[in-house]
C-alpha cells in the first residue's frame, strides 16, 4: 500500500493543547448503497496547509461536509478543535468557501460581508477582509454583476471575514487568472503565517504542489497516500516521456505502465510509472522513433500513478 510507504512526519501533528485541529477515526459514512468513505482516519495539525486530492466522486466533499457539521458519519468519529463540529462554539472557529449554494445575486458586496461577520463573535473589520481578498472599490456593486473571478474573491471574502482558525478552501481559485490566483496563494501564505490552518480542495495540481506542507489522496472513499508533496513525487517515480513516433495514440496508451498519452505539435507526450521500460517498448514497435526525452514528473504523474492504481 503506497499510503503506507510515503513519509508523512506532518501527519498527525498536533496543536499546543496536544490535540489535531480536525481529525477523523476509522470514518465510515454510506448513503444507501453507496459507500463514500470506508474507514478514514485523517488529521489535520496547528498551521498545516493540508492538500486534499482526489478524481470526482472521490470522497473529498463527504469529508468535508463531515468536517463542516454538514453531515453525520455512518461509524467512526470525527472532531474538530477537540469537539462535535456540528456545536456553535466549533463552528465559529471554521471558515468555509464551498463550490455548492447559492449566494444571492441581488446583494451588495459590502452586504454579503457584514451578513456573514455577524455570525461570528469577533470579525475582521471589513477593510481588511475587502483588501485580503482583492476586493477593494467593489464594495458597492452587486454580487450579480461582477465577474466569474471576482464572485470567487467573495466568496474567499465570506470564508475568512470571521477570522477562522481553520479554513475550508474548495477550488479556491476556479475561474481565476494566472496572476489572480497567485495573488491568493500569497493571501493563504499570508493567513497560515498568522497561525491559520488551511484544509484545501483542488483540481490544479500545481497549486497543491506550491501550497500544500502536506497532501493527502482519496480514491473510492480511501486515503491512498498521505505525506509531503516532494515525499509523494519520489515515492511514485512518475516520468514524462515526450518522443516523434508513427504509432497512433491508441496504440500507445496501450503500453504497460502508460498513465496518459497527448499529442502535442507532432509528438506525443506519454505520462508513465516505468520510463525505461516504456521507452524500450516503444523503440521496439517504432525503431525510426527520434526526439526521444525523458524527464521527470511532477505533481500530476504522481497523482495518476496513484489514482489509476488497480484497487
Amino acid at each position: 500500500m503506497i499510503a503506507t510507504e510515503i513519509e508523512s512526519a506532518a501527519r498527525g501533528s498536533v496543536t499546543p493543547n496536544g490535540l489535531p485541529v480536525a481529525q477523523l477515526k476509522n470514518l465510515h459514512k454510506r448513503y444507501g448503497q453507496q459507500v463514500a468513505l470506508d474507514g478514514v482516519d485523517f488529521s489535520i495539525g496547528s498551521g498545516e496547509v493540508v492538500a486534499l486530492l482526489g478524481p470526482n466522486g472521490a470522497g473529498k466533499t463527504t469529508m468535508i461536509r463531515l468536517l463542516l457539521g454538514l453531515a453525520s458519519p455512518s461509524a467512526g468519529t470525527v472532531e474538530v478543535f477537540g469537539r462535535n463540529p456540528k456545536l456553535d462554539g466549533t463552528r465559529t472557529r471554521t471558515g468555509a468557501m464551498l463550490q455548492v449554494g447559492k449566494v444571492p445575486e441581488t446583494l451588495r458586496v459590502k452586504e454579503h460581508i457584514d451578513l456573514f461577520s455577524s455570525y461570528y463573535p469577533r470579525p475582521l473589520p471589513i477593510k481588511e477582509v475587502l483588501a485580503i481578498a482583492g476586493l477593494q472599490g467593489l464594495e458597492r456593486r452587486a454580487f450579480g454583476e461582477l465577474s466569474g473571478g471576482q464572485k470567487q474573491r467573495v466568496l474567499f471574502a465570506l470564508a475568512i471575514c470571521g477570522d477562522p482558525d481553520l479554513l475550508f478552501l474548495d477550488e479556491p481559485t476556479v475561474g481565476l487568472d494566472i496572476e489572480t490566483r497567485r495573488g491568493m496563494w500569497g493571501q493563504i501564505r499570508g493567513l497560515v503565517a498568522l497561525g491559520k490552518t488551511v484544509l484545501l480542495t483542488t483540481h490544479y495540481l500545481e497549486e497543491a504542489d506550491a501550497l500544500a506542507t502536506r497532501i493527502a489522496i482519496i480514491n473510492h472513499g480511501r486515503i491512498i497516500a498521505d505525506g509531503t508533496p516532494e515525499a509523494i513525487k519520489t515515492k511514485t517515480m512518475g516520468k514524462r516521456v515526450r518522443c516523434l513516433t508513427a504509432l497512433p495514440v491508441s496504440t500507445v496508451q496501450q503500453l504497460p505502465y502508460v498513465l496518459r498519452v497527448t499529442a502535442d505539435r507532432g509528438a506525443l507526450e506519454i505520462h508513465t510509472t516505468q520510463a525505461e521500460t516504456l521507452v524500450q517498448q516503444l523503440l521496439s514497435q517504432d525503431p525510426s522513433l527520434t526526439g526521444l526525452e525523458v524527464s521527470s514528473g511532477g505533481m500530476e504523474e504522481a497523482f495518476l500513478a496513484l489514482t489509476t492504481q488497480p484497487r
